[in-house]
This record gives C-alpha cells, sequence and structure tokens, in this order.
C-alpha cells in the first residue's frame, strides 16, 4: 500500500518545517541551553504542525549527538527509532478516544517507570481538550511534578476547553495558519521530490483550498496525483469542486456594475457546469476581500499574478465600498448556510440581490436623547376639535356593554375601485390653506406601504413586528383605517409610541397629513366599509 504524501514527506528535522519560526527559534535556543521544561502546549488550527514538533521536540531531547545545537540529527540510535516508529520510550495518546479517566490513571501508574532506550519518556497527548473533567484532575497533580524522566508535550486545536490550571503548569506555543505562499513552495517541492509537473495556478488554487492548513493541501495533491502526474488547473478546479476564475470574475463584474440578471445567470451556470455551491461562494468572497484590500488597504497584501492584479484593480474602482462590504458579509453568510439543501444555488441568488439593494438609510437624530425621526414636510393645520357632550350619569352595564360596539352610520357614495382588501368609500376631499383639496386613496397607501413598512423598521423593529399584523381596511379623507385581529393588539399599538411613529412615517411618505384609526378587525366592519359606512369607534370608557 502506497503511503500516504503528507505521512511520507513528514519534517524529520527543524529546518523542515514550514513556517511556525517563532516556535522553532524558542525550542532550538531551550535545546542548545539545555533547558528542557517537564510540560508543553502546542495549540493551534489543524494541520499546521502540532503533532510533528511534537516528535521532532522528542527527537531533540533524546538525541545522543554532542552538539546541543545539531539536535536532531536524524542519524542517531534514538531519532532513528523514533523515525520508524519503534521508539518504545515515545507514547502517543489520542484524547479524543481516550479520554476517561481510567487511561490518565494508568499513564500515572506507568510514568514512575524508568526510560528503557532514552534519556527522557516522552508523552505526546493529542487533541488534550477532549479529556473528561475527572480526567484532568487526575492528570494535574502528575503534570505538575511529573518524574525527572518524564516531559509531557500536550496538543490542541481548542485551547479555550483547556482548563487553566493545566495550561499554568506548561509552556504554551502557539502555532500559526500558513500564508498561501508558504503551502504554494512546500506544494512546489513536493510535486519535484515526486516526479511530477503542476501548473502554479493549480498549486494557489490547493493552497487556497487549505484555508492555511499544510497538511489538508498535501493531502489534496496527493488526491490529484492520483489522477495522473500532470495536474492542470482545470482537473484541480474538477477535482475540488470549485468553479472556474472566469465565473468567479464574471460574478463579481455583475456585483460592481449592479446587474442582478447577469449574476443569477453566472451562478446558475456555474452550478449546472458542475462547481461545488459551497466553494463557490468561497472563492467570491475570497475575491470581494481583495477588492476591499485593494480600495481600503495595502495592495501589497493581495498575492495575485500580474495579469489578474490590473483586472482586479478595475473591478476595485467600480465598486462602491458600502457596497462591496454588503456582499462580502452576505456571500460569506451563504457559504456558511449551505449544507446541501436541495436548491444549492439559492443561497447564492439570495446573497446577490440582497447585495445590489440599497439599505434603508437611517434617520438623523435632532438631539441625543429624542427618538429617531426625520423631518417631516408642513402640514395642514388641524381641524377644530368636536365640541364634546355634557358628561352624563354612569351607564348601566347593559349599556356599556351596547355602546361598546361601533356605531355604523350609512352615507350616501358612489363606487370606488377595488383593491386586495375592501372596495373603499369615496374620499372625502379636506381644504387644505391654499385651496387644494387634500385627501387620500386606499390605491395610494397600498402603493407605498412597503416603503412604509421599511421607515418603520429603520426607526423602531418592533413597531414594523407589530404593523405587519393589521390590514388596512379603508381610507377616508386623510383617516387610515387600521384592522387588528384581537382588542391586545390594538391596545398595544396605541398604547405605545408606535401610533405616533406609524402617523408621522406616512405622513412623510405620503406627504399629506395622515391620522390613524385603529379596529378591531371584523366581517361587520368590512362590509360596513365595503357599502361606503362612516365608522366611528366609541369608547369604553
Amino acid at each position: 500500500m502506497t503511503q500516504a504524501l503528507y505521512r511520507k514527506w513528514r519534517p524529520q528535522t527543524f529546518d523542515e518545517v514550514v513556517g511556525q519560526e517563532h516556535v522553532l527559534q524558542t525550542l532550538r535556543n531551550a535545546i542548545g541551553a539545555n533547558r528542557i521544561a517537564h510540560a508543553y502546549l502546542f495549540s493551534g488550527p489543524r494541520g499546521t504542525g502540532k503533532t510533528t514538533m511534537a516528535r521532532l521536540l522528542a527527537k531533540a531531547v533524546n538525541c545522543t549527538n554532542a552538539d546541543l545545537s545539531a539536535r536532531p540529527d536524524n542519524t542517531c540510535p534514538i531519532c532513528t527509532a523514533i523515525t520508524e516508529g519503534r521508539m518504545l520510550d515515545l507514547i502517543e495518546l489520542d484524547a479524543a478516544s481516550n479520554r476517561g479517566i481510567d487511561e490518565i490513571r494508568d499513564l500515572r501508574d506507568k510514568i514512575n517507570f524508568s526510560p528503557g532506550q532514552s534519556r527522557y519518556k516522552v508523552y505526546i497527548i493529542d487533541e488534550v481538550h477532549m479529556l473528561t473533567e475527572p480526567a484532568f484532575n487526575a492528570l494535574l497533580k502528575t503534570l505538575e511534578e511529573p518524574p525527572p524522566h518524564a516531559i509531557f508535550i500536550l496538543a490542541t486545536t481548542d485551547p479555550q476547553k483547556v482548563p487553566a490550571t493545566i495550561v499554568s503548569r506548561c509552556q504554551p506555543f502557539t502555532f500559526r495558519r500558513l500564508t498561501v505562499k508558504e503551502i504554494v513552495a512546500r506544494l512546489q517541492e513536493l510535486v519535484q521530490a515526486e516526479g511530477l509537473t503542476a501548473e502554479p495556478e493549480a498549486l494557489t488554487l490547493i493552497a487556497r483550498q487549505a484555508t492555511g492548513a499544510l497538511r489538508d493541501a498535501v493531502s489534496l495533491l496527493d488526491q490529484l496525483a492520483a489522477g495522473g502526474s500532470g495536474i492542470t488547473t482545470e482537473r484541480a478546479q474538477s477535482a475540488l469542486g470549485a468553479g472556474s476564475v472566469h465565473w468567479v470574475s464574471e460574478l463579481v463584474d455583475a456585483i460592481c456594475q449592479a446587474d442582478a440578471a447577469a449574476g443569477l445567470n453566472t451562478i446558475n451556470r456555474a452550478i449546472d457546469e458542475g462547481a461545488d455551491a459551497r466553494q463557490f461562494a468561497r472563492q467570491v468572497v475570497e475575491q470581494l476581500r481583495s477588492l476591499l484590500l485593494i480600495k481600503l488597504g495595502d495592495a501589497a497584501l493581495v498575492d495575485l499574478p500580474a495579469e489578474q492584479r490590473s483586472a482586479y484593480n478595475t473591478q476595485a474602482a467600480r465598486i462602491e465600498t458600502d457596497r462591496l462590504t454588503r456582499s462580502i458579509k452576505l456571500f460569506n453568510q451563504a457559504a456558511l448556510d449551505l449544507r446541501g439543501g436541495w436548491q444549492p444555488q439559492l443561497p447564492l441568488e439570495l446573497a446577490l440581490v440582497e447585495s445590489l439593494q440599497q439599505p434603508v438609510a437611517a434617520a438623523p437624530t435632532t438631539t441625543a436623547a429624542a427618538p429617531v425621526r426625520r423631518t417631516t414636510p408642513a402640514m395642514p393645520p388641524m381641524a377644530p376639535p368636536v365640541a364634546q357632550k355634557p358628561q352624563s350619569a354612569p351607564a348601566k352595564p347593559a349599556e356599556r356593554k351596547a355602546e361598546a360596539a361601533p356605531k355604523v352610520e350609512k352615507i350616501q357614495s358612489t363606487s370606488a375601485p377595488t383593491s386586495p382588501l375592501i372596495d373603499p368609500p369615496t374620499p372625502i376631499a379636506e381644504a387644505s390653506p391654499s385651496g387644494e383639496a387634500t385627501s387620500l386613496t386606499l390605491e395610494q397607501v397600498h402603493a407605498q406601504w412597503p416603503e412604509i413598512l421599511n421607515e418603520v423598521k429603520a426607526q423602531s423593529l418592533p413597531t414594523q413586528a407589530l404593523l405587519r399584523s393589521c390590514k388596512l381596511l379603508g381610507v377616508e379623507g386623510v383617516t387610515v383605517t387600521l384592522g387588528w385581529p384581537s382588542n391586545t393588539l390594538k391596545d398595544k399599538f396605541e398604547s405605545s409610541k408606535s401610533r405616533d411613529l406609524v402617523a408621522d412615517v406616512m405622513t412623510e411618505v405620503l406627504s399629506q397629513k395622515v391620522v390613524i384609526r385603529s379596529l378591531v378587525d371584523d366581517p361587520v366592519l368590512r362590509e360596513a366599509l365595503r357599502l361606503g359606512a362612516r365608522v366611528t369607534p366609541v369608547s369604553n370608557r
């Protein structure tokens, strides 16, 4: 059976390690000064060399070379035994499958035995954060005061889950993700060593797909090498499920030009040709991020071939910053949402359409304490209040119950155009100071209703949610009647500031003074309004 490339070409000396210079320098200095700690904690993303570095450290502390700075020399019997996997004093424990207290107790009982071949017994515990709390407690005392011949090297991809009591007893080292340039350089070395040929663009695509994990990149190279010695960009795109570069560039062009039709066409063609939707979204995010760095940051941060840099510069100059940042957020969320749905291109299409929509402008504020509200146009003077009847003696319960029902007064009206809800009565014109009629129609309000909802949402999300539960029953003059499914929602709307906010927003959007009237929606009221009746709600008090 052929050995996997990442195992075959695992670094055997410190000089072969790619990246992690900060870790290498510290460990080399410690070995040269013979200042070996009893416990180390290696943390960082997967595939960045934690276990490899732990094995190299185990070699170095046990190497028999007289020159401390030359350890590990990879030629002495100890180094050779570790390389061939037959070193009994190197114990590797996978905490993901041996996470219980029994395994740690067994380790603790055997640790006092002296090493058989080497100077130190080295215990490498991989994914140490998977240990249970009792197991950590059992390990704690041994880790704090191990025998002189024992060294612990703990490795984890999630250091936050390692108890602070464990971390404080170790020397911590954080491994970083490798850059695309570092991964490509290592891949080129492996391609030459294996007698393969590979296009530079294909290696760059592999490196970007690995997202900083060298082991993932080598595994992808191994996968492509199995299909033939010549690794082309087209083969890499097909094997990795990535969309062709021109599909990604066409979609970004559509975003820059705010051309939704062209963008939707590009997405569907890319998916139809076999591009993986999630990987395609990641490629779009990566290119949009490059445009952002070119537009606002240092262009040197973007590692691009010379032929692509000119196209990126052109795209960065044509797109606004707010649309660019909004597109990055939306397509990044689409990449996270894609989990093999029945329509894989749908999240991409939604991200495209939303990225091209203009955001609702936030309303300016007048004072820090005042609510956010846009300036309204000049309003016509309000009609004088109707004289109230003198208060009579308290009504009996039966009379109050009868008065609670709305009064319906028949009036003569002509037929009005139909609407999705009701047939409204003929609007009653009210005179403005300039002598022009100031009245509304139900069709006008319906046409502006989406804008009204957006304006209300920009100022108060709870009010907008409340407004969506009502129905537009009718318009009479400048009075807009809203129907509520229950008294609870109606009272909540009227008892808060929501009613004033909606009235102000409708006044601004419709350029007309608007009065809000709330009713509990029922078939009797709908029929009355359809027939042209004027419905007057009567207070229960």
